[in-house]
């Protein structure tokens, strides 16, 4: 089941391409072409119809004859299939761009990426997958603004493996300062894919940083969430549009911190047509401890 986590953490590695380019490397010493315009690739990797080979995240590199392709997989929890999938999608990317493919698995928790960085014999002679997986175990531990600044695809990355570590506030809040250095609005999507990527104490924190409007990316955090929705209503004039967008944001929020979303919760922000009350509620739900609370 695909959830807010799963969908937060593969746009947090495909969101900016140029970014998540430095972070991979830094991981993997990767040779990753500066020719022409890197740009998100077709994550549908099928080859035939009706059989469906769909990856997480696909990117491209380069130009021509120097070309890279990068398959991007989010892993929460053990998954044998893919060890039969994960090669049809590089087989499948490589011939339809002719050019080399990495596969990366994104694994926050640490016995997942164990599992996930095991060889795969194909059957092949010689032909064994090793996939590059990021995890807790590989990624820095990044304390510092200015290490933050140099490689934020590797920062946002770092802040969700490791979740866990006894020092994830002060990662949290170093990724925080260096996020109130970049292009605001990119910012505040990385502030948004980090939320729902997270968990728990971590996730709680993120929001709290996010609540004390420190840098103008926060202040764009809710709205960020809600924009999608705006843009398709203003787009077919209908401020029901922008309204049921907002609706589906706030509860995707109160899913991914935990809190229970009854039918009567359900009710009430599904029936709300007014996005300056949505958004309000949204701003509560970030620190929020009951769906309670977010109504005030």
């Amino acid at each position: 089941m695909i959830t807010s986590q799963h969908e937060g953490l593969t746009k947090l590695a495909t969101l900016d391409l140029g970014h998540i380019a430095q972070g991979l490397r830094a991981l993997f010493d990767l040779r990753i072409p500066d020719t022409g315009e890197a740009r998100l690739a077709s994550p549908d990797l099928s080859e035939a119809v009706p059989a469906v080979c769909r990856a997480d995240g696909a990117l491209l590199y380069g130009e021509d004859g120097d070309k890279l392709g990068v398959i991007i997989e989010t892993q929460r929890g053990q998954d044998d299939d893919k060890h039969y999938s994960w090669l049809e999608y590089i087989a499948n990317f490589r011939a339809r761009e002719k050019c080399q493919v990495v596969l990366t698995v994104i694994c926050p928790d640490r016995r997942i990426a164990r599992w996930a960085a095991k060889p795969i014999e194909t059957g092949h002679p010689g032909l064994v997958l090793n996939p590059l997986v990021i995890g807790p175990d590989n990624t820095p531990l990044i304390t510092d603004v200015a290490e933050a600044l140099g490689n934020i695809g590797l920062a946002v990355i770092s802040a969700v493996t490791k979740s866990q570590d006894p020092l994830i506030k002060e990662v949290l809040s170093t990724l925080d300062a260096a996020l109130g250095k970049i292009d605001q609005k990119l910012a505040g999507r990385y502030g948004q894919y980090i939320y729902v990527s997270l968990t728990g104490v971590a996730q709680k924190e993120w929001g709290n940083l996010m609540a004390m409007q420190t840098h103008s990316y926060q202040g764009d955090f809710a709205e960020s969430l809600l924009a999608e929705g705006e843009a398709k209503g203003e787009a077919k004039g209908e401020a029901k549009g922008k309204a049921e967008e907002g609706a589906k944001m706030l509860q995707m929020l109160l899913e991914a911190r935990g809190i229970e979303v009854s039918e009567e919760v359900r009710a009430r922000i599904t029936s709300c047509m007014d996005t300056a009350v949505l958004e309000e509620w949204f701003q509560r739900a970030l620190t929020a401890d009951c769906a309670e609370q977010v109504f005030g």
